[in-house]
């Protein structure tokens, strides 16, 4: 019995201790885990597909794309700022824009802080344009790809950089079209019939490559058919709707009658200069002739009311879809050769018989 008795001890003690056995097999498997970790990390093995794209291939959606605008105010560019928000929003991007307020120094330190948050790539509206070397030499020292829009640089200050690009229009373009509006009239803009164009000259910004080709080949294109010209009065209306009205009720006051044609670098100056011809009691296209260049609404109303002779359309959705082309191509590994740094997109000329095709 006492036999039996052990006998059974033995037996448990056996089982127990293979019972433990097989337990203490099965706690121990997760230690084996890391083995399987390899496994669980491949997916690092895909990274080179989120790499930059090879030059010419189009970007992943998203990034950071800071955008420095020279001034939130100005017409044509609210125009201009709503389309590239459109544009990069819809495209994944994260966008943050600047007003610079019509202050470089206020731009430079937007874009040294743009620099700072290491965004992927600049759109820049310069306030100036005689401050694209030092744009320059800050998006290049940061190794930052840049689009210039609106104001360009000279040819030799973009190729101080090979990610820099500029998108925009050829201002002499839109220059010569407002002196082709002028010449498409029945009499050629000389109303008065003495042999001579008596124009005054309302300008943006002199410092403005845009300003000074609008201003230089509106009237070139008078000359270069055969006419002859007078300029009344050339002055500074810094894209201003005030100002420009301000010059226009003063010329009118001053030489009355004489003036035939309204030269305007911009739409919203040209509107001012319509309400001083209006108080004045002209009237628009029978006793004087009045142009303008971007194509605002606002003015293409008073194109299609008789109250402009034209102006000329200054894309800004075509100049935002280009822009933002050429910023994904930057951020694909594209370089711009010296000479091939400027990508232009053409003006329209607008009259009353198409103005309402543009509304």
């Amino acid at each position: 019995m006492r036999l039996i008795k052990k006998f059974t001890a033995m037996a448990m003690a056996v089982l127990m201790a293979a019972s433990i056995a097989a337990c203490g097999s099965k706690a121990e498997e997760p230690a084996e885990a890391p083995a399987a970790a390899p496994e669980a990390e491949a997916p690092e093995a895909e990274a080179p597909e989120t790499e930059a794209p090879a030059e010419g291939e189009e970007p992943a959606a998203g990034g950071n794309i800071g955008v420095c605008i020279y001034k939130f105010d100005d017409a044509f560019m609210t125009t201009y700022r709503n389309a590239l928000q459109e544009i990069l929003e819809g495209k994944g991007y994260t966008v943050t824009f600047m007003d610079g307020k019509n202050d470089q120094a206020e731009q430079n330190n937007q874009i040294n802080n743009f620099i700072t948050q290491k965004v992927d790539a600049l759109i820049i509206n310069p306030v100036m344009t005689s401050a694209a070397d030092q744009i320059i030499d800050m998006v290049k020292t940061a190794g930052i790809p840049t689009v210039l829009i609106n104001r360009e640089p000279t040819a030799e200050q973009m190729a101080a950089y090979d990610k820099l690009v500029y998108v925009g229009c050829d201002a002499r373009q839109s220059g010569t079209m407002q002196g082709e509006l002028i010449l498409d009239t029945e009499n050629k803009g000389d109303i008065n019939g003495d042999g001579k164009i008596s124009y005054i000259m309302i300008q943006g910004d002199p410092e403005n490559i845009d300003a000074q080709y609008r201003t230089e080949f509106s009237v070139k294109a008078l000359t270069d058919a055969g006419l002859e010209v007078e300029e009344l009065d050339l002055q500074r209306g810094d894209w201003d709707r005030n100002k420009g009205q301000e010059i226009a009720q003063n010329d009118l006051a001053k030489f009355g009658e004489k003036i035939e044609v309204v030269f305007c670098n911009n739409d919203d100056m040209a509107i001012g200069a319509l309400q001083a011809i209006q108080a004045a009691g002209r009237k628009v296209n029978e006793d004087i002739y009045l142009v303008g260049v971007d194509a605002l609404d606002a003015a293409l109303n008073e194109v299609v009311n008789g109250n402009m002779t034209g102006t000329v359309l200054n894309d800004a959705q075509g100049q935002a879809e280009g822009a933002v082309a050429a910023m994904e191509e930057l951020l694909g590994g594209k370089t711009y050769a010296e000479g091939e740094q400027s990508i232009y997109v053409d003006y329209v000329k607008v009259t009353p018989e198409n103005a309402a095709d543009f509304q």
